[in-house]
Formats: structure tokens, C-alpha cells, sequence
């Protein structure tokens, strides 16, 4: 994984001290709140619904243990106790006081992280698979370019005040773990002629307007991937709709002037990027991936692995869940549930947090990710070493075996934290899994993925669940919307509204109208909800939800 630098060092020790200055400035009265927003939103701080919030950057969700370490001290020290981790594959943290921030920062600067470009119009933390480096299906590890162009784009000069936040994603595999089709630019590794290469979509994001990305180019080389990022935002930062917000987003643009104008302008501009650059990218490039080569595996045997799952029920149901296939021989890519059955989704305590640290050290060769679907993953860990790390793992509430499953649920902080909320995210997912694990028919169901957001905005990836819940206020109650359909791997699809919402009280047995609909219809237990889904159709849904009058409501809402 990448390492600090003497320059990165010095960078954000500046950035932290010019922070403190501005944090006591705000304090003093010096500066008023709305002088200190943007201060503040470049050095990742919001102001929530309750109290501040900071969002620390984990750069394409890698971190080791001294990382996750720290992390565990600032949720002890300055918090609650707790950090909830994000669909960006980030952590934030919910209740730290103004005056703590600065002493944050320096504590995360000690290992190497900060929490600059985590809010503002700029462009985001770059996101990649979780499984990156590790799984048997990648073609390359996307971390190298992903860190490539965290550094290009940290405190770009030309960037730092865009139309609207820009969101990068990259992946490595034919199997999408990285929701490149939703993401302003997402980055595909492909090959052509036996020649290492990238497809680069454009214009996708959910919210308000979700659009599912498209190609702006089929194959990049890499020495032109950096210019070719640069040309696009900078066409983008041109054209952005600056007068309305909800249409600044890249997606409007593209949506707009059309695929082929963006392309046309940002062959343009490439032209002329592209000279600037002058081979120090690639220079750069080699420097990096040279930092992210694989640990040494090691050679063992699997027997007791092989004897656990044979003897241990739990443990078998944890393997078939939580386990997936490693690029190495004999090792095994294991996903850490942040989802107990009842649990806040994305939350774990600094008690957690510490575990987790001591399993990478001891067990996964230093090296833990925080997925996109908020939960934990440890990339190589060899399978003789399961048994113990499962035993230590259900000792501390992370032992569930869920992952994929209904109770894997997305959620946003909605109305408990946020300020833009319209409705509660957490009680719902909360309720959720719960019923579903009285039901003991979670296993039954198979891979279903349901996704909540509590506003349009989408933070919880409502648009692209199997299932997507969408919370909002209707004459000051809240209600909820049902969307079916939705996919965020590469047969990515936006979700279909089913019909009229539901109060909050009707959002469980709805779903499992839903879930008993699929059971029925689908061909067999095999067939996932997304298959039947896309065989069926809406319709037997709808009736299943609003009855045989189905489609009266629907065309009434």
C-alpha cells in the first residue's frame, strides 16, 4: 500500500496547522459560520443535524492496522465511541467537538491519513474494488491508478472549486465491485491486443437524477489515462450548470450536449493536455505500483480449515457467506459483517475497530479495505488461519454470516444524523434484518441486496439495490418508496418505483410481500431475486405489494 512521503508529511502538516488557525477563529467569533463553511468543507467537516461531523479519507478503501488502530483511538477519545463507515469507503465520525478537530487531524496525519477532499465541490476520494489485488477474477490491481489519481487531483488548482462534488471509482475485474457505472468517471482495466488499457464511462451518479454512465472512450492507454481524466474534468468544469445545483453534476452535461459533444471537447482538450504532461505521470505511475506488490504468501496446509467446516455448522454458514475466491492458492478473501442482525449498518466501535487491526497484523499480512457496502474486508488471510480468525470474530459481534444476503443492508445515516435527511434510514434497515432473522429464512432467500437512502440525494445507493428503499416527508410524515430492479455490478440497472410509498410501520411487511412473491415465482432456489426479477417483471410484485387493483393505485400515484 502506499506510504507517506517527506512531501505528503509536510503537506498535511501545513493543511492541519492552517486549520487550527481557522478552527480557533470560528471559535473566537472571528470568523462567522457561513465564512468558516468552506474552511471547513475542504478539511472534510459538516455541520449535521446534532453536531459536527468529520469524514476521514481511506483512499480507495486500504488501510493496515496501525491505521485502523487510530481510527479505534479517535472514535475513544473525541467521539462516541464509534465510527460509522461509508459507502465512499471512508469513516466518519458523528459527534466530535469543534475544538477536538484540529487535535483529529494531527492524531490521523501520525499514520498517514488526513480528511482533505473528503466534502466540497471537489473531486472526492477515489474508490476501488474492495477485493483489489486479491481476487481471482482481476485482470490487474486497480490501487496504483486509483492512487495516482488521488495525488494528481489532492489540492488541484484547477479543481478545487468545481461545479458540483466529482466522484472517481476504477476497478480491475469483469466483475464490478466498484459501482463504476454510477460514478462521474468510473475506470475499467481492460485489455486490447494483449495491451493493458483503460474504458472510461462517463455521466453516471444516482440522486436526485440517477443515470447509469456512459462510454466515453472503449480503450485509454495507459500513458494517456491521466491527460484523458484531466481533458474530461476540465471540459466538465467549463460547462457545469453553475446556476442551478441540481443540475451541476456531470451527468446533467453529458445528458445535455450529448455523448458525442462531451467526447468531441474532451478529445479537444486532451490534445492539449496531453503535451503537458510529458511522461512525469508515468514515471510517477511506475513508482507507485511498485509499492503495491503482493505480500509474500505462504504455503500451508488447509486441513484446518477443511475440519472446521466439516465439524461447525456456524462456521460452515460463515464460509459460504462471507468467504470469496483468492488469486493465491490455499488463501481466501474473508468479509468482516459490520451488519449484526439489529445493528446501525456501517458501525463499528473502537473495541471493533481494534480487533479488526489485530486480525490484519496477525493473520492478513497487515492489510484490511472498507468496502463500498460498508463493511470490512480482509483481502488475504490463508484458510488454515479461519477457524481461529471466525472464533475471535463471533467473540466481538463480527462473526455474521450475512454478506450478500437481506440483512447486508446499505443504509445512510438519514434523519438520526443528517441534515438533509427527509426521513429515518437506520430504524428501517434496523427492523429490516431483524424480522428477517426471526423468520430464519435469510438463507432461503439467497443473494438480495437491499439498499436505503433517507433523501433523494442517495447516499444509502437506493437506485441501484435489488430492493431500494427511498425515505421521504410527505405533509411532515414520513414515507417510504419501493424501487425494484437495481444493480450496481457491470449489468448495472436504475430500479423501478413499484408505486405508491409506505409509512414507516408497512416498510417491513411490504418487504416481505416482496420476498414471499420472489419465493414463490422463482424457478428455483438457485435463481436469485434480481433473476426473477428480470424474467418476471414488475407485475407479480405489484400485486403482491397493492393487491389485484395493482395498477390502479400505480397509475393514481
Amino acid at each position: 500500500m502506499y506510504h507517506y512521503n517527506d512531501f505528503d508529511a509536510a503537506f498535511v502538516a501545513e493543511r492541519n496547522r492552517q486549520f487550527r488557525d481557522q478552527v480557533e477563529r470560528r471559535i473566537s467569533g472571528a470568523l462567522t459560520e457561513d465564512e468558516f463553511k468552506p474552511l471547513r468543507l475542504m478539511n472534510g467537516l459538516y455541520l449535521q443535524l446534532h453536531a459536527y461531523m468529520l469524514r476521514v479519507a481511506v483512499p480507495y478503501g486500504t488501510l493496515n492496522g496501525a491505521q485502523m488502530r487510530q481510527l479505534a483511538l479517535l472514535a475513544e477519545k473525541w467521539d462516541k465511541g464509534y465510527g460509522h463507515f461509508t459507502t465512499r469507503q471512508n469513516i466518519q465520525y458523528n459527534w466530535p467537538e469543534l475544538r477536538d478537530i484540529p487535535d483529529m487531524l494531527d492524531a490521523l496525519a501520525e499514520v498517514g491519513m488526513h480528511a482533505i477532499q473528503t466534502s466540497g465541490n471537489t473531486i472526492r476520494n477515489v474508490t476501488a474494488d474492495h477485493f483489489a489485488g486479491a481476487a481471482a477474477d482481476e485482470l490487474a490491481d486497480p490501487r496504483p491508478v486509483a492512487e495516482l489519481l488521488r495525488q494528481w487531483s489532492t489540492d488541484h488548482p484547477e479543481f478545487q472549486f468545481l461545479p458540483r462534488k466529482f466522484k472517481i471509482a476504477v476497478s480491475g475485474s469483469v466483475n464490478d465491485r466498484a459501482v463504476v457505472k454510477a460514478h462521474d468517471i468510473g475506470i475499467e482495466i481492460v485489455e486490447k491486443n494483449g495491451v493493458q488499457g483503460y474504458r472510461v464511462l462517463v455521466g453516471g451518479g444516482l440522486g436526485r437524477t440517477p443515470m447509469i454512465g456512459k462510454v466515453l472512450s472503449d480503450f485509454v492507454p495507459q500513458e494517456d489515462l491521466l491527460p484523458f481524466v484531466e481533458a474530461t474534468v476540465s471540459v466538465w468544469n467549463l460547462l457545469g450548470r453553475r446556476d442551478n445545483k441540481y443540475k451541476a453534476r456531470i451527468k446533467i452535461t453529458v445528458h445535455e450536449h450529448g455523448i458525442d459533444e462531451i467526447r468531441a471537447l474532451v478529445e479537444t482538450r486532451f490534445a492539449e493536455t496531453r503535451a503537458a504532461f510529458n511522461g512525469a505521470d508515468l514515471a510517477l505511475f511506475d513508482e507507485i505500483a511498485a509499492q503495491f506488490r503482493p505480500p509474500a504468501f505462504r504455503n500451508a496446509p488447509e486441513d484446518a480449515f477443511e475440519r472446521a467446516y466439516e465439524a461447525d455448522p456456524v462456521f460452515r454458514a460463515w464460509a459460504d457467506s462471507n468467504l470469496s475466491e483468492h488469486r493465491a492458492p490455499g488463501y481466501a478473501i474473508a468479509q468482516i459483517s459490520l451488519k449484526a442482525h439489529g445493528a446501525t449498518p456501517g458501525d463499528a466501535s473502537a473495541g471493533q475497530m481494534r480487533v479488526m487491526a489485530d486480525i490484519a497484523e496477525r493473520f492478513g499480512h497487515d492489510e484490511l479495505r472498507v468496502s463500498h457496502e460498508q463493511n470490512i474486508v480482509l483481502p488475504h488471510v490463508h484458510k488454515s488461519d479461519l477457524p481461529e480468525i471466525h472464533a475471535i470474530l463471533k467473540a466481538h459481534g463480527l462473526g455474521t454470516a450475512n454478506i450478500g444476503k437481506i440483512s447486508d443492508i446499505i443504509a445512510c445515516p438519514g434523519m438520526d444524523y443528517c441534515a438533509l435527511a427527509t426521513a429515518r434510514s437506520i430504524p428501517i434497515a434496523q427492523e429490516i434484518a431483524t424480522r428477517f432473522d426471526e423468520l430464519k429464512i435469510e438463507n432461503d432467500i439467497g443473494e438480495l441486496k437491499i439498499k436505503i437512502s433517507g433523501c433523494i440525494n442517495a447516499c444509502g445507493h437506493h437506485h441501484v439495490g435489488h430492493i431500494g428503499i427511498l425515505g421521504l416527508d410527505r405533509a411532515g410524515v414520513e414515507n417510504y418508496q419501493i424501487t425494484l430492479g437495481g444493480d450496481a455490478t457491470q449489468t448495472a440497472a436504475l430500479g423501478e418505483r413499484t408505486g405508491p410509498g409506505f409509512p414507516a410501520e408497512e416498510v417491513v411487511p411490504a418487504i416481505e410481500r416482496i420476498v414471499q412473491a420472489y419465493m414463490e415465482q422463482r424457478e428455483s432456489p438457485e435463481e436469485t431475486f434480481l433473476q426473477t426479477y428480470r424474467r418476471l417483471g414488475m407485475a407479480p410484485f405489484k400485486v403482491a405489494l397493492y393487491g389485484e387493483d395493482a395498477g390502479k393505485r400505480a397509475r393514481a400515484a
